[in-house]
Formats: C-alpha cells, sequence, structure tokens
C-alpha cells in the first residue's frame, strides 16, 4: 500500500495520524575543518517550510561536504513517527545561512549514479533475465500491500512475454509494519524460504499475494505452514528460521536502503536508478519506459565499442 498519502498527510497536517569552512596549515598538510551550523535554528525552519508537526522526530546528521555540489554542504534529515520513516537531504551554504533540496546532476555521469551506488542486488531474490541483461528493476515490496499485489501479477506475468531475457527483476522487503501488522513476519519468513532456493521463494512470493486478503495476523503462521507442506519446503527448518528471527537482519537492511533511497511507499521500483511509483497504475507506461531504457543500453553499448575501434580505409579485399 503506498504510504506517502498517509504519512505526508502526517508531516503536513498538526493532528494524529493513523499511521564555515575554514583551513588551516599544519606542517605540510591543510586541514579543513567544517563551520558550525546551527541545527536547531534549522530544525525549526524546515519544520515550518515542510509543515512538519511536533508530532514528527526530526534528527539531523552534522552536514558533510557535498561532493556533488563542490563549496556547499549536504544535510541529511531524518523524520519518525511511530514506525514510519522517511529520510530527507538538503544543500546548505557554507555560512549555514541558505539552503536548497533538488538533485545535482553531472552531466558526464548516469543521472541516477546515486541510486545505484546505493542499491544492493546481491543475495537478493530475482527472476527474468541473467545478470547482465540490459534493465534491472528494483523492487521494493510489502507483502500485505495490496498495491504491491497488483503490481506484482503485471511484472510476473507481462514481463517475461514481454521482453525476453531482456530485464532482471531484483525483490527487497520493505514492510511498512506501522500500518501492515504481518508485513514484517511475512518479509522475515520470505527471507527464511529464500534460504531453500530461489524457486522456493518465487513459489512463496506468489502464493502470498495470491491468498493476501484471507491472511491475518492471527492465521499467518497456521497458513504458512500449510503452505509449506503443500510447496515441497522443508517446513521444520522454516519453522526453526521464522521463530528465531533469523533473517530479521537482512530485511532491516532491505529497508534501511529503502529509506537511504528516500523509500516513503509500496511498491517502489528502480528502473536501471531511475524512480518509479506513478507510473504503476498503467502497465503500458512501465512498458514504454523499459523499452525506451533497452534502447538506451544498446546505444551506450554501440558507442563504447565505436570509442575503441579503429577504422582505417584499405585497397586490401578483407
Amino acid at each position: 500500500m503506498k504510504t506517502s498519502s498517509v504519512f505526508l498527510l502526517c508531516l503536513s497536517v498538526v493532528a494524529p495520524c493513523s499511521f564555515g569552512q575554514a583551513a588551516a596549515k599544519k606542517s605540510q598538510a591543510t586541514v579543513t575543518v567544517a563551520p558550525t551550523f546551527d541545527k536547531a535554528k534549522i530544525e525549526a525552519y524546515l519544520r515550518h517550510l515542510e509543515v512538519w508537526p511536533s508530532i514528527i522526530t526530526v534528527k539531523l546528521d552534522d552536514p558533510q561536504p557535498a561532493a556533488e555540489l563542490p563549496g556547499y554542504y549536504k544535510l541529511a534529515v531524518h523524520l519518525a513517527y511511530n514506525d514510519a520513516r522517511m529520510d530527507q537531504s538538503y544543500f546548505i551554504s557554507p555560512d549555514g545561512q541558505k539552503i536548497f533540496k533538488g538533485d545535482v546532476y553531472d552531466l558526464n555521469k548516469n543521472p541516477f549514479q546515486a541510486n545505484l551506488d546505493i542499491i544492493k542486488t546481491d543475495h537478493q531474490p530475482s527472476f527474468g533475465g541473467d545478470k547482465d541483461a540490459p534493465v534491472t528493476l528494483a523492487v521494493f515490496g510489502d507483502f500485505e500491500c495490496p498495491y504491491c499485489k497488483e503490481e506484482a501479477t503485471t511484472l510476473r506475468q507481462s514481463l517475461p512475454s514481454t521482453f525476453p531475457g531482456k530485464v532482471r527483476v531484483y525483490f527487497l522487503d520493505f514492510p511498512l509494519e506501522s500500518i501492515h501488522p504481518w508485513s514484517r513476519e511475512a518479509a522475515i519468513a520470505g527471507r527464511c524460504v529464500y534460504q531453500q532456493g530461489e524457486d522456493a521463494f518465487w513459489k512463496y512470493h506468489d502464493w502470498i499475494y495470491e491468498h493476501q486478503q484471507e491472511v491475518t495476523k492471527d492465521n499467518y503462521s497456521s497458513k504458512l505452514t500449510e503452505w509449506a507442506g503443500q510447496a515441497g519446503v522443508d517446513s521444520v527448518k522454516l519453522g526453526r528460521c521464522v521463530d528465531s528471527k533469523a533473517t530479521d537482519a537482512e530485511v532491516t537492511r532491505t529497508q534501511d536502503m529503502g529509506r537511504a533511497l528516500g523509500v516513503d511507499g509500496t511498491p517502489t521500483l528502480y528502473l536501471n536508478g531511475r524512480k518509479l511509483m506513478d507510473q504503476l497504475a498503467q502497465w503500458n507506461t512501465l512498458q514504454q519506459l523499459i523499452s525506451l531504457e533497452i534502447d538506451h543500453e544498446a546505444k551506450v553499448k554501440e558507442d563504447a565499442e565505436k570509442c575503441c575501434v579503429l577504422d582505417i580505409p584499405t585497397v586490401i579485399k578483407k
């Protein structure tokens, strides 16, 4: 379920909701001292600017030099309300008097490189094209989210036949525990199933979404055990893993990854690093974006090959 509307409502309405740079020479080295910023003043200003009510907890990190914007500092701001989390980032001038929010692009780099640097698909269940497929689709999903169910059905049924071998899909857990009571338990179980094989995970993935409306916090455990017996999964091994929450840290890892990216609802997809949310409502739109990305990657590969080939005219027939 998309939480952006729920969480942003909480961030924008004052009512409970459900859910200086100085340089000094020392010996031959130059030591750069970060300026001192008035965090209390900045927080008060941002609360007023962004309409964050007092029920929202706001934590400001120490500003760090912005690699993407030399001369400025980057300020990470962490918002929290109950179990909901959201990260924001701002740029601030060295004197601490000017602050702005936005994206900075380097024409010599991939415009989505910052996202790609955060997304780690190692040890994540995947399907579709091979590991070198031109398009990678990272899906942050919640097993209790009805919108995720719709998205999962579309991807599982339409993607392989429409783009055979061209798209590799990775699933990353992002349970929204504050509004979905059994979502984290389902995520932990999914990672436990994944330990028994990737095919087993996708059986679980498809089963949980297909029967989503039948599952509750109270009956989830019994339904999981019943499914495991029918799917040929080692139910004893699965039960031990789930009961001990052996994979809880793995779920937290993908949650932290999503928060670092600014994920605030599910499903959120990253198409070769490009963030997609609203486009999920229409398969035709997603299909067009994937086609454009495939064409773009082919052109990039073609240009890269041309750069290293010297074509010298000759009268000798080859």
